[in-house]
């Protein structure tokens, strides 16, 4: 059977969980300090290690934050807090249990919106929301004989946020997480990075016959650390499911892990059921409930979201929809093109400079905003010059990369390196004479209609002032002196 046909009778459904970790001060139920890359084993204590005797304490801005994270999620929060133990014997969970929540999570009945081809928007359920605390970290490479395990990760707070089935499509996924993601950043409950595990996602896959209200064997896929993995290992369990059910073969419901180089998943142990956790409420933890006016507070405090921001922005300052869809990617870009707008009123030249030229030194540079040395006012005032004619693009894009490897002005940039343009008629127009002088062959080309060769006469104007002069003023005095 076709692809095509394939493709036409069989419905992927994907849900996904993403394992976020909370940027409190200490762990969630003791006082070790909760901060990435220290020392194997150096940030531990006899709660968070489960020792006999000791009791654990709920960590007050944990709760906190996953009360913000699930009020921007459009859940409904459960005032109602009670904990619960998930039992598994597994080397990373030195208590041979993990404190998380099960039938009474502290968020569900959300949505998130993910944006379509089309320009639409479709909404996908959040089932749940719930508090655990992370395990441990195995180190499979660093022994010869066997694996190690650092433990400072161990009660690490954590809220797993658990999706309805309603992705369609690795495409989807993708969007999904982009958007998640983007959200929680401006929520800054978290740092969102992969690379250092604090966000983390397992899909769950399964297809069905198109219009099937059943869903179909499912199997869950771990081990991404990045959304393009995720992307990926979800396409490839696509193809993989298809071609099982076109054999006329048995899926079989397990967990299964992606292999980033070789792009494929395999199977890692069959899938586990709640049951096979044994939950039973957790004794150390007096269950509690959370004052409305707590969860009020919290409404109050939540910043302006991503979807809310763009569609202010391209109101207040009426600039396109997609460059505001490009600034509101990092919520500190996004304040540094308002704090921008304070110092000059084209906005769209604003957005020119951040979406352009900006982004590629903070890419090149593998930086954020906050690592530049410059500032709105610099940006700005480097803007103003080229459009003064002080300095041409060119000039003005070395300037830039000069203020921001220094730190010093526009003004004392300019003068420093002898970047101003060349703004004298005459000295243009004896440039123009000599590479007039010298091209016969492209002018005659000029004086037949190419412009293509008004551009080469330009370029070499450019080179013989060394980028100082106006590229438009050269093309100007070109064609008047052929």
């Amino acid at each position: 059977m076709s692809q095509t046909t394939t493709e036409k009778k069989y419905e992927t459904v994907i849900g996904l969980e993403v394992h976020l970790q909370l940027n409190t001060a200490t762990k969630i139920f003791c006082g070790c300090a909760n901060v990435f890359g220290r020392d194997p084993n150096s940030q531990t204590c006899p709660v968070c290690l489960g020792l006999p005797g000791t009791l654990p304490v709920l960590n007050k801005k944990a709760l906190e934050h996953a009360i913000k994270v699930a009020l921007a999620l459009n859940c409904k929060v459960n005032p109602y807090i009670k904990f619960d133990r998930k039992n598994y014997f597994y080397p990373d969970i030195p208590k041979g249990y993990q404190i998380s929540q099960f039938d009474l999570p502290i968020a569900s009945d959300g949505y998130l919106m993910i944006p379509l081809a089309d320009g639409a928007f479709k909404r996908i359920g959040i089932k749940r929301a719930h508090l655990e605390e992370d395990a441990g970290k195995l180190i499979h490479d660093a022994h010869a004989t066997g694996s190690l395990v650092d433990y400072n990760r161990t009660g690490t707070p954590l809220i797993e946020i658990v999706t309805d089935p309603d992705l369609r499509s690795a495409q989807e996924a993708f969007d999904y997480l982009h958007i998640l993601k983007l959200t929680l950043q401006y929520l800054n409950v978290s740092d969102c990075d992969m690379e250092k595990g604090s966000l983390r996602c397992d899909a769950n896959i399964s297809i069905r016959e198109m219009g099937a209200p059943n869903l179909g064997t499912k199997a869950e896929v771990k081990n991404m650390n990045s959304f393009r993995a995720v992307k990926l290992a979800l396409e490839f369990e696509e193809n993989r499911h298809r071609t099982i059910v076109e054999s006329g073969e048995r899926i079989i419901q397990e967990t299964r892990l992606w292999n980033e180089e070789k792009a494929m998943t395999f199977a890692m142990r069959s899938k586990e059921e709640a049951h096979d956790y044994r939950y039973f409420p957790e004794p150390d933890l007096v269950p509690f409930t959370v004052d409305q006016s707590v969860i009020d507070h919290v409404r109050q405090s939540l910043p302006e979201l991503p979807q809310q921001k763009l569609k202010r922005l391209t109101d207040q300052y009426k600039i396109s929809e997609y460059d505001a869809a490009v600034i509101i990617q990092d919520p500190d870009i996004a304040n540094f093109f308002e704090e921008c707008t304070k110092h000059y009123a084209e906005t769209k030249k604003i957005c020119n400079w951040i979406n352009g030229a900006l982004f590629q030194e903070l890419n090149a540079r593998k930086m954020t905003i906050k690592d530049l040395k410059i500032t709105p006012q610099d940006l700005t005032t480097l803007i103003k010059k080229v459009e003064e004619g002080v300095l041409n693009n060119l000039t003005g894009k070395d300037t830039l990369k000069f203020m921001i490897d220094s730190g010093k002005s526009t003004e004392e940039i300019i003068q420093e390196k002898g970047l101003a343009q060349e703004s004298d008629d005459s000295v243009l127009e004896k440039i123009v004479d000599e590479i007039i002088a010298a091209n016969d062959k492209v002018v005659a080309q000029v004086k037949e209609g190419k412009d293509s060769a008004i551009g080469f006469l330009v370029g070499q104007a450019m080179r013989k002032c060394q980028g100082k002069g106006n590229p438009k003023k050269f093309g100007e005095i070109i064609r008047r002196r052929i």
